[in-house]
């Protein structure tokens, strides 16, 4: 499917935005030394001819990118990219000097703001030393560290290429090489204790990361705990977990400014952010999704997913596999998603700012959350309370048409 021309786009619609959202590039890199149990994102182990793990091909990838960026942007001409996340995948499989070479197609393509954040998701597999020294070099800002676990039984279950002396020694490597990074952990995983997890929280608060990710295991459909179910913690463990991450992650001085993420001030990740702030992203790369704002509608698009065909798809101008308009009905629901993942929620004007829709589209679903005790709100803001924190899913369900 090829871009269509912008005057598709700008044709008159249902909505009316008064301004459009800050921008965000969303660059995949698809590839991984090995699949894992649980990913249900695009990733895929790369095979050469004979079926035998080979290396990603990285030049040819990279010339499909900026094809594909070069088609789009028209779409988003005269637009400032406020940040930039490069996620996989493993991207850190890519040499530096891939993403440098990456990055530098991006400035040569699009005007970046001056203190645009370029993230980059690494894996403790994928660690050596002075790489990631050299991913700061090529233009990465902030580096965004896969551990999952500390425990090395834990890491198997998992399906992870490291160990626990591999994820000690890269997240030791991101403090040495930047400014803010981004230490991921998961819990609720196969046979974990509260204890084990204790130990696992611990391990991480004490290298000090300025953000900490840390979200409960999901089986997702189509992976392999999908088909083979593990044996994870009950509910009440869980719960218990968390309660000792708000707990300790507090005592650190760390701010719980979304759902899942804990960070030391001025260390906010901006690009997640966006997403949640219902902000607006082009998507490139192998199955990448997208979402942008025009004057009368929102659309989002979906890339080719299989790397080899997005290549040839991309380099001929033909890298959009779907795209679809937001239905007005459905913007609420979208926004809410997003939004009441916040800690601090959402502006009242910013709803209306970002679907270009009334408050009275809101109106009923706001009565019922604060009759639930689930929000609080004034004339101004709407955020979600401790219980709207702990049942979010119920309070983003009250805006399902």
């Amino acid at each position: 499917m090829s871009t269509p021309d912008l005057a598709h786009y700008m044709r008159p619609g249902t909505l009316s935005l008064p301004a459009l959202p800050p921008l965000s590039l969303y660059v995949h890199l698809p590839w991984c030394l090995k699949k894992c149990p649980y990913c249900d994102f695009n990733s895929h182990e790369f095979r050469g001819e004979g079926g035998e793990p080979a290396p990603a091909p990285e030049a040819r990838y990279i010339a499909a990118l900026m094809a594909d960026l070069e088609a789009s942007l028209p779409l988003v001409w005269g637009r400032s990219v406020h940040s930039i996340f490069i996620g996989g995948g493993t991207p850190s499989l890519f040499s530096p000097e891939s993403i440098d070479q990456l990055i530098s197609g991006l400035r040569a393509r699009l005007r970046l703001e001056a203190e645009c954040e370029i993230t980059l998701e690494a894996n403790p597999g994928t660690f050596e030393k002075d790489r990631f020294r050299a991913f700061r070099q090529a233009g990465v800002t902030r580096l965004s560290v896969g551990v999952q676990s500390f425990n090395d039984q834990h890491l198997k279950a998992l399906g992870r290429v490291h160990d626990r002396a591999q994820a000690l020694a890269a997240v030791e490597e991101a403090r040495s090489a930047f400014d803010t990074f981004n230490l991921d952990l998961m819990y609720a995983l196969p046979g974990q204790s509260l204890d084990e997890f204790s130990q696992d929280l611990d391990t991480a608060l004490a290298l000090a990361p300025p953000h900490l990710s840390v979200y409960h295991l999901t089986i997702e459909p189509n992976t392999y705990f999908a088909k083979y179910p593990p044996v994870v913690p009950e509910d009440d463990t869980a719960y218990a977990m968390l309660d000792l991450i708000t707990e300790r992650t507090a005592a650190r001085g760390m701010q719980r400014y979304e759902v899942s993420a804990y960070a030391q001030p001025g260390h906010g990740c901006f690009h997640n952010t966006n997403y949640w702030q219902f902000g607006d992203y082009l998507g490139i790369g192998a199955g990448a999704h997208g979402k942008l704002s025009f004057a009368h509608r929102v659309v989002r698009q979906v890339r080719v997913r299989e790397p080899r065909l997005y290549m040839d798809k991309a380099l001929a101008g033909e890298a959009i596999a779907q795209e679809t308009e937001v239905k007005r009905s459905e913007l609420p629901f979208e926004y809410m998603l997003n939004a009441l993942r916040l800690r601090e929620g959402f502006a009242l004007q910013d709803f209306c700012d970002r679907t270009g829709l009334p408050l009275s589209a809101i109106a009923a679903g706001l009565d019922e959350a604060e009759r639930k005790g689930l929000i609080e709100r004034d004339f101004a803001r709407v955020k979600p309370t401790e219980r709207g924190f702990d049942f979010l899913s119920d309070l983003q369900a009250l805006f399902l048409v």
